[in-house]
């Protein structure tokens, strides 16, 4: 008789009662993350009523990969870019929640009598929001395009990164065993080393590959050379000290910047499914009701902090960097919860041996139950933040609303700070990319050479060669380039910023000096490194032009790799007819267009669609002609492929002109005070044309006598009032910069 191996019997167990159980969730509209957890009790070993799994460690093994992918995918929808665009009212409001829940969790767990760092891996758990919950909560109440909504998802993706430092310097504290201020320096600034090399890196190597790959990648190979490329980056964090999980998130939001970032997502989803379920039920197994009875006060006195503390900070932190009152409290109670992040944590603290036995099961009791509050708290935000309107001191919610409007106005960076900013944006990424040349070649390119050519000078001059040649490009760009030449250009026409200039070209210069002398320094004397680093500099400028040839292959190689996909999304997909299909379309009243005939519209043009039949009540006109007009209720039947038809009833929704291409107008509130020289000075709203100015509207007047709320045309503007405009942000800039908003 053949014997199955218990490992294909635990899977088949784990995937059984996580189907059942998640179909019953379903039906009850209930987290499927909850339901895996409850299926994770009931097939795991404190629970004897139905059959259990018979080697857990087996299944631990199963469990490591789920976060692998679980963390790959993250990677995949966070996408770098995507963290530059949240702004600064998501990053102040994400930091100052985490800071919060950090110290307040370490403070519980102190009061509770636990041990130090079990306190501090408590803090860690506390501090991360579900993202899997809070989506799902949202699409279930219909809030998703809601202002704060924004705000959240804002704040989840620095959550998310957060996180990833967090377990950096988690993992670094329970190996040290305590606080180092100068090892946990070390540790970050050893994250951001790798995580800029690698982004480097990768985004220059991994799009090229996969463009010179693209005739043999079907949907197999590519899903294979993913995950391959995915277990390659979690061995290389593997190697140089990170966890697994950190790898995986990397390699995902590296393919996250390339044009196949959305059909790996869609191909991985499958296999994300199926080992986030085992990680999920896993975490489920390790729920001991004992351990829970045991500890009901801390996991209870836990819950109320997290839900409490988190809706607090959150609203404090939203507050803070601006936002108004409503918004903030709506933030707060959405992420009062923890999830997938938090049992990673409390995971790392188990496998480094850090923290006691009862942290786990109560982490998953509390996410279980905060599980259950995050709709009720979401429903309950909006008479939550009434009622607070009703009871705060009228001075408070002036103050937060002043305040709220104050953050809100238009800045602009001068020519100056952008300067700067690129400058020692570009000197970081210039010189992790040397340093890196530098290490790789001390630690194998010189023993290489030695163990081959032996350990002799000319084996150690060949060695420094070969380095310099491939640090040169990088090298020039710092000690012999001139940065921004178009800005250098105009500040040297206004005889401005000179001396600042030429602080940041030397600072430039002194770090080309110092990488040089560092690579030298590990193959000869300090002697000869010097001589070396003058004679290297004399190079660098002798044979500047051949370099920047160089340099700017290397430069236009990773600016096209990062803009692919951009460039890729801007471009309409023309697909061959036969991939055309007939689709219907309703027109409402409000769409644009209405009333307009075919020819005027010019859809067939713009999108690539024909107009094949028309709808209207009882009336069929089939292949109307160019001067047909439509109109409100008509049913449209249009020839067109799914990418032309999803980018016509988006256009079509969002109320877009579908005759000329427009850019999109951002439109902010902003004020500005009248003086006795203003243009607008002792004039009504209609005859300052504020409003054919701005191209929006005045929502408000401030006067000694108090605030005038949506002001007639007739409101006669005095030196002295403030006005509060909404309009086209550029052109409020542009009026700002001529001094006309005086």
């Amino acid at each position: 008789m053949l014997h199955l191996p218990h490992l294909i019997t635990d899977l088949g167990l784990i995937l059984g009662a996580a189907a059942i159980i998640t179909i019953i969730f379903k039906w009850l509209k209930q987290p499927l993350v909850l339901g895996y957890l409850i299926a994770g009790f009931l097939v795991g070993p404190h629970f004897t009523v139905f059959p259990t799994v018979a080697e857990v460690e087996n299944i631990s093994v199963w469990a490591e990969i789920g976060v692998i992918i679980l963390l790959f995918s993250l990677g995949l929808e966070f996408s770098f870019k995507k963290l530059l665009k949240v702004g600064t009212p998501a990053s102040v409001t994400a930091i100052v929640e985490v800071m919060f829940m950090l110290m307040i969790g370490y403070v519980a767990g102190s009061l509770m009598g636990w041990s130090k760092m079990d306190s501090i891996f408590l803090g860690g758990v506390l501090s991360i929001s579900s993202t899997t919950i809070i989506i799902r909560a949202f699409e279930e109440l219909g809030v998703k395009g809601h202002k704060f909504a924004g705000l959240v998802f804002g704040i989840l993706i620095v959550e998310d990164l957060v996180a990833i430092v967090l377990m950096v310097l988690l993992s670094t504290l329970a190996v040290s065993s305590q606080f180092a201020g100068t090892d946990m320096l070390m540790s970050v600034a050893k994250l951001v080393f790798f995580l800029v090399l690698w982004f480097i890196s990768g985004i220059f190597f991994l799009p090229t590959f996969l463009r010179k790959a693209k005739k043999f990648m079907n949907d197999e190979m590519l899903l294979i050379t993913s995950l391959a490329l995915c277990i390659l980056m979690v061995w290389l964090a593997t190697i140089v000290g990170f966890s697994p999980a950190l790898g995986a998130f990397i390699m995902g939001s590296i393919l996250a910047e390339t044009v196949y970032a959305e059909k790996i997502e869609h191909l991985i989803k499958p296999v994300k499914d199926l080992f986030g379920s085992v990680f999920f039920v896993s975490v489920g197994m390790m729920f001991d009701p004992q351990m829970l009875a045991k500890y009901a006060l801390p996991v209870v006195l836990i819950i109320v902090v997290t839900i409490i503390g988190k809706a607090l900070s959150t609203t404090a932190g939203a507050l803070i960097s601006g936002q108004p009152l409503k918004s903030s409290v709506q933030a707060g109670m959405s992420l009062s919860q923890i999830g997938e992040f938090s049992f990673i944590i409390a995971t790392l603290g188990l496998t480094l041996k850090v923290t006691s036995d009862f942290l786990y099961p109560i982490a998953v009791a509390v996410s279980a139950i905060t599980t259950f509050t995050t709709p009720y708290m979401i429903r309950i935000s909006e008479p939550l933040y009434e009622w607070l309107q009703r009871k705060l001191p009228a001075s408070w919610t002036s103050a937060i609303h002043r305040y709220s409007s104050r953050s809100q106005t238009i800045s602009s960076s001068t020519d100056w700070q952008v300067y700067v900013r690129s400058g020692m944006v570009n000197t970081v990424l210039v010189s992790v990319i040397t340093t890196a040349i530098v290490m790789l070649s001390s630690h194998y390119l010189l023993p290489y050479t030695r163990t081959r050519l032996g350990d002799n000078t000319w084996t150690t001059v060949i060695g420094a060669v070969c380095t310099l040649a491939f640090m040169a490009p990088f090298l020039w760009s710092l000690a012999v380039k001139q940065h921004r030449k178009d800005l250098v250009e105009k500040f040297v026409s206004q005889n401005k910023y000179r001396t600042g200039m030429l602080l940041l070209q030397l600072f430039r210069t002194a770090i080309a000096i110092f990488l040089i002398g560092f690579l030298l320094d590990r193959f000869f004397s300090p002697q000869i490194a010097f001589i070396v680093t003058v004679v290297m500099l004399l190079l660098l400028i002798i044979f500047s032009k051949r370099i920047q040839f160089l340099y700017s292959r290397i430069r236009t190689r990773f600016l096209a790799n990062y803009n692919e996909r951009e460039e890729q999304k801007a471009k309409k997909d023309m697909l061959a007819p036969w991939d055309a299909h007939i689709a219907e379309f309703v027109l409402s009243p409000d769409m644009p267009g209405v009333g307009k005939t075919l020819k005027e519209l010019a859809w067939r043009e713009k999108y690539g669609l024909n107009v094949a039949i028309i709808e209207r009540g009882n009336m069929i006109i089939n292949t109307p002609k160019r001067d047909q007009r439509i109109f409100p209720g008509d049913a449209l039947f249009m020839i067109g492929t799914d990418d032309q038809l999803d980018q016509f009833k988006a256009d079509m929704e969002a109320g877009k002109s579908l005759v000329a291409e427009k850019k999109p107008i951002e439109v902010v509130l902003e004020h500005f005070n009248v003086t006795d020289d203003s243009v607008f000075a002792n004039k009504n709203i209609r005859e300052g044309e504020i409003r054919e100015k701005i191209h929006g509207i005045v929502v408000g007047i401030e006067n000694e006598n108090g605030r005038i709320v949506n002001p007639d045309s007739s409101y006669v503007i005095r030196p002295g009032d403030t006005v509060w405009v909404v309009g086209d942000k550029l052109r409020l800039l542009s009026l700002q910069k001529s001094k006309q908003l005086v």
